[in-house]
């Protein structure tokens, strides 16, 4: 029997940060018919303070890898605060993962697999992998270094 997205995120002993509160006029999340839509999300952590930095620059690739992956928390603690559940998701549609970067840097999906792979083990391989895109920006707000929407598909 397979285990359900909440008992996967349990296994995995980490902690969701607060959701965050938009910081200018939008939803933090949206239900469309079967579908939820989460606006970009930043590396909030804990304690609702920021990573700050930027890949190839204050931060490297392993630490870049991580904050993605924070953000991959911030977004499921936002999925959670507005459904109730981690259960409600049926399955990931599509990641865009933007990157605050130097110029020269091109390892966008090394960084941006810090979330997918925490997708992954939340929903499944099948259910946890969606299309993607990862790219380059050349800041993002407050210096974060990854900012990450996400398009789900509900049960």
């Amino acid at each position: 029997m397979m285990n359900t997205p909440e008992e996967n995120f349990a296994a995995l002993g980490l902690n969701l940060p607060p959701a965050p509160k938009p910081l200018g006029v939008y939803k933090p999340c949206l239900i469309d018919g079967k579908y939820l839509y989460v606006s970009g999300h930043g590396t909030v952590k804990d304690d609702k303070s920021l990573i700050i930095g930027r890949i190839g620059e204050t931060i490297n690739m392993e630490d870049g890898k991580m904050a993605a992956r924070q953000v991959g928390l911030a977004i499921l603690s936002t999925i959670k605060t507005n459904l109730g559940s981690l259960d409600k998701v049926k399955r990931v549609i599509k990641v865009l993962g933007m990157v605050n970067c130097t110029p020269d840097f091109e390892k966008h999906p090394f960084i941006i697999n810090g979330c997918s792979e925490l997708f992954a083990k939340v929903w499944g391989e099948d259910n946890g992998i969606g299309v993607r895109s990862a790219v380059g920006m050349g800041s993002l707000p407050d210096n974060i270094p990854v900012e990450i929407e996400a398009l789900f598909e509900l049960v």
